[in-house]
């Protein structure tokens, strides 16, 4: 029976795929392989290089020993025949005995530099003087050198001095030294000579001690036998390293001082790279088989390679570089700042950083979208640029903070005032994005800070700078602030306001009770206000309640949220204050009448937090309130930036009955989207929309359009800031269902607002089920 056609069709498939397969394995292990080979013969040849070159090296350091120690020999050789010339010539014999002895020293002297092969020699009086008669070049010769080989005589006469007298078999002390001569570098020796006479009368020498000096040059005919005897191939000296690219240097040190005096340069012998430069050839025929049987996948594999050439070259930028921007990071700033500060040596030199901060950013990410901030952010880098020198650094800390390093101020010059001023005028302008469909206004704050020489540390440079960049902010933003020590008064007082915040936490770590219980010593100490939550009807009746936290500070008086909220954020205790708050809250309308709700505030880091769905409903099991009482207030900047994670925390918030409030309506950014995907139960209208009721007409079309829109989302709203009738009336008529402000009460605190209860809803027993009405 012939077989299927589709069987046999799929087990050609399958045969071509299986062949295909190990011919990919073939070619990747053939690769590997010629790989692994090429990388050993390379490191082999390496190693090799490396180990002939140290090899070399020692060699010639080896040689240049042999040379000391041969003149350490010969130099004692030379001294007794010198001596022995000098007793011999002292005696009397004809009256001329001391001009013989002059001769025949003189003569012992050229068999020296003819038969030793040293360059000059001379015989010299423990003063550094000449002993002997000499020629006018001899003269000159020995004037050049003497200040060079002069400690070396002084060394041997205090040796001698210091030694016992009489007599010894001992060799005459002599001394053997590298060092330049005539700039050349040379090895000098010099022995004690004695005689029994005067050689010269003339040079006034008592003819008991002489010293022999003799110096042979280390260049010449000494290095090219060195270069011949140990294969140095083109050795030549140089005074400095100016060795080619294929070349080395080996250092001659001074024996006294230890410094350079020259540099032995030759062509390495390197048999490791002779072994590569024939095995390349070979390994490159072999890839090139490889690579032509199986050309698409090297074509691949070559496409892969230049995208990761790419991806290290863009990752190096990266690691000194912004990304958005293109400015230097943290990183590279931090190595240029070190650098000026190693640079500033002279007097008068001056140098000033400055920290720039953008104001309403955040505001313009949070409306228009993190595209639009991008953009906003590469524009004012742009508007930046174009008035910085090149030599000056400008440097994008993060998110919107920006760092400028001029290096090069004179001092008194104040031209770095002048360039922040045009820094601010220039980022005050008007910015055109996405082509110019959005217009914003930013503006920016500076804080700057000089320094004279590098006394300070980096981190203390920094800290003026940002102290200095504080005030700029908080005494209105769009300004310069330069740093004077009485801004570090105002920063003490921050950080004592938040050691006391962190006290006052410290105390509330027991579990909470009255305001009696939350007391903290000298700190002050917390404390939650209400404010009533009406029903907009013409009864106005109480349905709930909003948590606002204030802080009594024991010498700052009753502080808002506003004056300690962001100390607490910047510290990490948000999360710790914001607990305190919700179970504060809780316990306290626990004890309101059964249809009142109670409104908290909770902060974007609570949201992120993993468990804060199981710690709500916890203060909730532990407090008595019922999870429908309860509603958490979110603002849009918030939502923002919310994960899954946090979105399906929320969403199981709201499957126990617990209702999510969207505060400040209409101020975000993409506010529809977060009505959909969050699904809202309330939408607060924000108080600057309320506040237009009854001055402009647009404020009644945009609240009219906020509560048409909620009710056809089905979504509750309450008005928030309502402080005339006419605001009252309005949203009345307009539909809305809650109302809040200064028209209907301020916020009290937990005793007062009790009290301000009307009796029937005071004594109204908590069973009774929650009626509030959300339409």
């Amino acid at each position: 029976m012939p077989a299927d056609p589709s069987l046999r069709l799929f087990a050609h498939r399958a045969t071509w795929t299986s062949s295909g397969s190990i011919l990919v394995l073939l070619a990747i292990s053939g690769l590997a392989i010629l790989g692994l080979v090429f990388l050993a013969a390379i490191w082999a040849g390496r190693e090799s290089d490396a180990a002939a070159l140290d090899r070399q090296r020692q060699l010639v350091n080896s040689r240049l020993l042999d040379q000391v120690q041969r003149v350490s020999q010969d130099i004692q050789l030379m001294g007794a025949g010198y001596a022995s010339l000098l007793v011999a010539d002292s005696a009397p014999a004809d009256g001329k005995s001391e001009r013989a002895g002059t001769t025949s020293a003189a003569t012992f002297g050229k068999i020296a530099t003819t038969v030793f092969g040293y360059n000059a020699a001379f015989l010299v009086t423990p003063a550094g003087e000449l002993a002997l008669q000499s020629d006018p070049e001899t003269k000159r010769r020995f004037k050049w050198v003497r200040p060079l080989l002069q400690p070396m005589i002084q060394d041997l006469e205090a040796t001698h001095d210091g030694a016992p007298q009489g007599p010894s078999s001992d060799p005459e002390p002599s001394r053997v030294e590298l060092m330049r001569l005539e700039g050349r570098p040379s090895v000098a020796g010099v022995v004690s000579v004695t005689g029994s006479s005067k050689v010269d009368p003339q040079q006034g020498n008592d003819g008991t001690r002489l010293y022999l000096v003799a110096f042979r040059f280390l260049d010449g005919v000494t290095l090219d036998t060195l270069s011949r005897e140990q294969g140095l191939a083109g050795a030549r000296y140089a005074r400095t390293a100016d060795q080619e690219q294929n070349e080395v240097a080996f250092e001659i040190e001074a024996t006294a001082s230890g410094d350079p005096i020259g540099f032995i340069i030759w062509t390495p012998d390197l048999p490791g790279s002779r072994v590569i430069g024939r095995l390349v050839p070979v390994l490159s025929v072999a890839g090139l088989v490889i690579a032509g049987l199986f050309f698409a996948l090297m074509g691949r594999l070559r496409g892969s390679l230049r995208e990761l050439s790419a991806s290290e070259h863009h990752a190096r930028h990266l690691s000194l570089h912004d990304v958005l921007t293109g400015l230097p990071n943290r990183a590279l700033f931090a190595a240029r700042f070190e650098q000026c500060l190693s640079a500033m040596k002279s007097p008068g030199e001056c140098a000033v950083l400055a920290l720039v901060d953008l104001d309403k950013f955040k505001e313009v990410n949070d409306i228009h979208g993190h595209a639009a901030g991008d953009e906003l952010l590469r524009g004012a880098v742009d508007r930046m640029n174009a008035l910085i020198d090149p030599g000056d650094t400008l440097a994008r800390l993060g998110g919107d903070e920006f760092a400028l390093l001029l290096p090069d101020v004179r001092e008194g010059d104040d031209s770095y005032v002048l360039l922040c001023n045009a820094i601010i005028e220039a980022l005050s302008k008007p910015f055109q994005l996405r082509g110019g469909d959005v217009v914003v206004r930013i503006g920016c704050s500076i804080g700057i800070t000089a320094f004279h020489d590098a006394t300070h540390a980096t981190s203390e440079i920094l800290r003026r700078a940002d102290v200095a960049l504080y005030e700029a902010k908080t005494s209105g933003r769009g300004r310069l602030i330069e740093y004077d020590p009485s801004l570090d008064h105002r920063v003490e007082a921050r950080e004592n306001l938040k050691n006391d915040l962190r006290l006052v936490l410290e105390g509330h770590t027991l579990p909470p009770g009255s305001a009696e219980n939350a007391r903290s010593g000298d700190v002050g100490y917390l404390e939650v206000f209400f404010q009533g939550v009406h029903r907009a009807d013409a009864h106005g009746k109480l349905s709930g309640a909003e948590a606002l936290l204030r802080w009594r500070h024991p010498t700052q008086g009753l502080l808002s949220p506003d004056k300690f909220i962001p100390i607490a954020e910047e510290a990490g205790m948000i999360d710790q204050l914001g607990g305190w708050v919700l179970r504060n809250a809780a316990k306290a309308a626990a004890g309101w009448p059964a249809d009142m709700s109670v409104a908290v505030n909770v902060s974007p880091s609570q949201i992120r937090h993993r468990d804060f769905d199981r710690h709500v409903l916890s203060i909730l099991a532990e407090t008595g309130l019922p999870p429908s009482r309860l509603e958490l207030e979110l603002t849009e900047a918030a939502l923002f930036n919310i994960d899954e994670t946090a979105q399906s925390t929320l969403g199981r918030l709201r499957s126990q009955g617990i209702r999510i409030a969207l505060d400040d309506f209409g101020t975000g950014f993409s506010s529809l989207s977060h009505l959909i995907q969050f699904n809202i139960d309330r939408i607060k209208i924000d108080r600057s929309f309320v506040r237009l009721l009854g001055t402009q007409a647009e404020g009644a079309a945009i609240v009219s359009a906020i509560l048409g829109l909620s009710r056809t989302l089905g979504k509750a709203t309450t008005a928030e800031g309502v402080e005339t009738k006419g605001q009252r009336d309005f949203l009345v008529a307009a539909g809305c269902n809650d109302l809040q402000g200064f028209l209907f009460s301020r916020p009290l605190p937990q005793a007062d607002f009790l009290s301000s209860l009307p009796p029937a809803e005071a004594a109204r027993p908590q069973s009774v089920a929650a009626s509030s009405p959300r339409g």
